[in-house]
């Protein structure tokens, strides 16, 4: 592959957008060819460089949006419902007035969720540290969610021993084990009634992870599409004037 066109091209329509706010306009893939053309030669290096501070920012960007308060609550596509097998159990508990105590229970697995999210920063990060040139030009010419792949299978079994530890936790924090433990109290009470057996530290872990990696998804499907303001003199030098 010649090392100063496809690699550029490639680049061009990638890396920026990871840092590219949500209203910014598209640009026309030949504009933005040539535009990278006018920037002079770089390098694989260079490009492989600009890829690696864009995933940083990126990343870092992904996990600050889910970390916040409401992040995983007031996301409906990453919200984390109750598990299923726990639907017989809520609706038995709201029937005898203990809907609130429910309700705070998924409340509680969201807030632990949004508390550990912020930790997989430094994870994603020690995965671009590993990334090679021929990792970041398999992004490069990969689909519109190569990156998030490269993540998933660089980080998640990583991200799930780290994660974890730090889901449950905060899962102590938000008092979400001493909801449960009430609700479980109640619903006993409630003559032939089986309480599910779910391993809630596993359950909101996965859930975390795969709220991250769907946020991730969506941030690496827009930055392709859009263009990128330039934070840093890396991108800007990899990048070039893109304007139309």
């Amino acid at each position: 592959m010649p090392k100063h066109v496809n690699t550029r091209v490639l680049a061009g329509l990638l890396l920026g957008g990871l840092i590219c706010a949500a209203s910014c306009a598209t640009i026309n893939p030949r504009s933005l060819e040539e535009a990278i053309f006018k920037s002079g030669p770089l390098d694989e290096a260079t490009v492989a460089a600009g890829l690696k501070d864009a995933l940083r920012v990126g990343t870092e960007r992904t996990a600050n949006g889910v970390s916040v308060l409401d992040g995983f609550l007031g996301n409906a596509l990453i919200r984390i419902a109750l598990p299923e097998e726990f639907h017989d159990m809520a609706g038995a508990l709201r029937t005898v007035g203990f809907g609130r105590q429910v309700d705070e229970l998924e409340v509680a697995m969201n807030r632990a969720a949004e508390r550990a999210a912020g930790e997989a920063k430094g994870v994603f990060w020690d995965a671009i540290k590993r990334m090679s040139i021929a990792d970041a030009f398999a992004i490069l010419r990969g689909d519109d969610d190569a990156a998030t792949r490269y993540f998933r299978n660089a980080t998640e079994d990583e991200l799930r021993s780290r994660f974890g530890p730090i889901v449950h936790a905060k899962m102590e924090e938000v008092g979400l084990y001493r909801i449960y433990q009430e609700l479980s109290g109640y619903y006993d009470r409630i003559p032939l009634v089986k309480k599910p057996a779910v391993d809630l530290d596993a359950y909101v872990t996965d859930r975390a992870l795969g709220g991250l990696f769907t946020v991730l998804a969506l941030e690496e499907k827009r930055i392709r599409e859009d263009p990128a303001a330039r934070t840093t003199e890396l991108l800007r030098r990899v990048f070039g004037r893109t304007d139309p």
